[in-house]
Order: C-alpha cells, then sequence, then structure tokens
C-alpha cells in the first residue's frame, strides 16, 4: 500500500517533503553549532575561574561568548523559520547563560585570516 501512496504524490507533496527535510536538518546543524559554542565556552571558564583568570584572557572569553550569542541567534532564527516561536525551552535545555543571551544576534568580528584576505 505504501507504494500506492508514493505514487500519488503531486510534485507539491515531494517539493514540500524535502523542504521540511531541509529545515529539520539546518535545525540540527544549527543545535549542534550552539552546542559546540557553548562547550568551548564552558571549557575556557572551567580552565580560567573568574577568581584567577588575568586580565589578558579577557578578550578571549569575550570572542567565545560572541560566538556563542552568534549561533544562538542563528539556532533561534532557524527555528521560528520551522515555526517553533518559543525560545525560552532553548535557554533552559541549552543552559546558556545570560550574557550569550544578551549578544544573541552580534556578528563576531572577522576573523584575523579572513581579515588578511580582504587585504
Amino acid at each position: 500500500m505504501s507504494r500506492d501512496l508514493h505514487l500519488h504524490r503531486t510534485p507539491v507533496d515531494v517539493l514540500n517533503y524535502e523542504i521540511v527535510q531541509e529545515q529539520a536538518s539546518a535545525l540540527g546543524r544549527m543545535g549542534r553549532a550552539l552546542e559546540e559554542a557553548l562547550a568551548r565556552l564552558h571549557e575556557f571558564d572551567a580552565a580560567h575561574p573568574t577568581s584567577d583568570a588575568p586580565a589578558s584572557a579577557q578578550p578571549a572569553r569575550r570572542k567565545l561568548v560572541t560566538e556563542a550569542g552568534h549561533a544562538l541567534w542563528m539556532f533561534v532564527v532557524q527555528r521560528e523559520a520551522s515555526g517553533l516561536r518559543d525560545s525560552r525551552q532553548i535557554m533552559r535545555t541549552y543552559n546558556v547563560p545570560g550574557e550569550v543571551q544578551r549578544c544573541m544576534g552580534l556578528v563576531p568580528p572577522p576573523s584575523t585570516h579572513a581579515a588578511k584576505l580582504k587585504s
């Protein structure tokens, strides 16, 4: 019977199915990117406790926070494009720090490598 259903699918049905598959795939990629960015920030914080962190470590930490904020923004946008509008669940599930939430949507500064390529 599944073959009968497959034969009666219209091109629009096939296209819609492909679009939903790509949305789900992109959502997964964005979620993994957020997890990775948050893990890098957590690892940095574990290696440099706030009380012991030298002032020279602050730019590196700010960069990690900004990158995590960008990854969060990308994930939230992809979720909203898929019809999932409530981002509170993301903040709880991924345990997103407030400082990352506050820089959500900021574009990280270009890397040194990218800046050299433009010159």
